[in-house]
């Protein structure tokens, strides 16, 4: 995520601003502008989850990414309010980052996605809530914010990340390889590199969740459930681009030096460069693994990105980033 600038006195702003901490003038994120505005309409939301963007609804006014949000959790229940206003404001990231491949945003003529935020504890008593992606939606149990929750989860199902900017980028990778399935090429150099995602899912699902990952599943899958299908196979990949591109364009925000800093893309949304992208990223989780170590804190970043899956990152990057594919 680059960093940001007041409209009022040119102050760094970082993203989840609301005012700024120098001259106290009252800021609204515009997606359209990617840019902090002054004296703007804000988000209807922004009392109850403290959503920082600006009215882009004239009936309802709420900002784009609270116009996606069909389903809110029962928010007579603790903690229900502030876990659904953490699971928002990680979508808010995911949906800003994702605008600048030309995804979501005021310049995408495509379909949007529609976010079901649920939770497992409701008034009339407990719930189950299954997270995914069907049909152009995406349900999310906002249980994933609490932390203790999610180390639970992380642990029980043996995945070293799980944060909810992760559970959105993935769903959302779901949601964009439907739209990419339309598009000319796409769906035959996608079953030549990640298999025939038309094969049974449930099944590939039951034998991946009572058989284990495949044996092999290192050396050609980027995580144990990329290795379940071709779709999870793509969301793990897309999700952990995201990842990847994004921490480089954060470490660059803020002038961080590492070992590759003379090969780092002036901007790592616009490059088309994939391979410089995913050498630059790799050397920079290895720094910052060593600078977690230091702290005790466990690896920031603790994947090996074979050949294989690199091959997959990069052509994960040729389609998700879009702006720079349909100018080219």
């Amino acid at each position: 995520m680059r960093l940001y600038a007041c409209p009022a006195c040119g102050a760094r702003l970082y993203f989840r601003n609301s005012a700024c901490g120098a001259c106290g003038v009252r800021v609204v994120y515009s997606d359209a502008r990617d840019a902090f505005v002054a004296n703007a309409d804000s988000c209807s939301n922004r009392e109850d989850i403290g959503c920082n963007w600006a009215d882009e609804d004239v009936v309802e006014h709420l900002c784009r990414s609270c116009q996606m949000t069909d389903v809110i959790p029962d928010l007579s229940v603790e903690p229900n309010a502030a876990l659904w206003a953490e699971g928002e404001t990680a979508k808010r990231w995911v949906l800003a980052t994702l605008s600048r491949w030309g995804w979501f945003g005021a310049e995408d003529p495509g379909p949007l996605p529609v976010f079901h935020f649920k939770s497992e504890r409701t008034h009339a008593g407990p719930e189950r809530v299954m997270m995914g992606h069907a049909a152009g939606v995406i349900t999310l149990n906002v249980a994933e914010a609490d932390d203790a929750i999610r180390v639970r989860n992380r642990e029980m199902l043996d995945e070293e990340y799980r944060t909810m900017l992760g559970h959105l980028r993935h769903e959302l990778a779901h949601f964009i390889f439907d739209r990419l399935a339309a598009e000319p090429g796409f769906s035959e150099a996608f079953r030549a590199l990640f298999g025939d995602e038309r094969t049974d899912y449930g099944e590939a699902l039951r034998r991946h969740y009572s058989e284990g990952p495949r044996a092999e599943w290192s050396g050609r899958f980027i995580t144990p459930y990329a290795s379940a299908h071709p779709h999870e196979d793509w969301a793990e990949t897309v999700a952990h681009l995201m990842h990847l591109t994004d921490i480089v364009d954060a470490a660059t925000a803020v002038e961080l030096a590492w070992p590759t800093t003379d090969g780092v893309p002036a901007d790592a949304y616009e490059t088309t460069d994939s391979d410089a992208l995913i050498h630059a990223a790799v050397d920079l989780g290895l720094a910052l693994n060593q600078v977690n170590r230091a702290m005790g804190l466990a690896d920031l970043y603790p994947f090996v990105l074979t050949e294989a899956v690199r091959d997959k990152l990069a052509f994960s990057h040729f389609w998700l980033n879009r702006r720079a594919r349909l100018q080219s």
